[in-house]
């Protein structure tokens, strides 16, 4: 993982993991402690998925860079869908609050989004990759798709 990844990772996760936090809290004064254990294992369910996801997505634009907006559209859906999922799956369950666990999902997922969102926007992301010093000679190059070709 390079650098900006793992700070793009990290500017997400934080927040979604303090958002986490203000939601076990709010859980445990309104609904006591499954509350707070579900506020907690619903952000731990978001943070997980968002992350995994992030990672794929990041392998993809280094691979795949024609692929990155077909697969974020497919990676976002598919997240959501699974979140479902994890909410159909625990629905009856009685290890944790379920409302609390849902509302924090919830929140932890727009806070997740909203974080990605701006880590993306103050990124210095380069959309062309420069030429190194060994092209600085008399071979000329064409960029095509964001990569010198010969």
């Amino acid at each position: 993982m390079q650098s900006n990844d793992a700070r793009m990772l990290l500017q997400c996760a934080v927040p979604t993991a303090l958002a986490g936090a203000v939601a076990a809290t709010v859980s445990a004064v309104l609904v006591g402690g499954k509350g707070a254990v579900g506020a907690a294992a619903g952000a731990a369910v978001v943070i997980l998925f968002m992350g995994i996801g992030l990672a794929v997505l990041q392998g993809t634009a280094k691979s795949l860079p024609h692929l990155f907006q077909a697969m974020g559209l497919l990676l976002y859906t598919t997240q959501i869908l699974l979140l479902a999922v994890v909410l159909m799956i625990f629905r009856d369950t009685t290890l944790f609050n379920t409302k609390a666990f849902a509302f924090s999902l919830l929140a932890a997922a727009l806070v997740w989004v909203a974080a990605q969102a701006r880590s993306h926007m103050k990124a210095k992301i380069l959309y062309v990759e420069p030429h190194s010093s060994d092209d600085v000679g008399g071979d000329t190059k064409k960029v095509a798709a964001g990569r010198a070709t010969s």
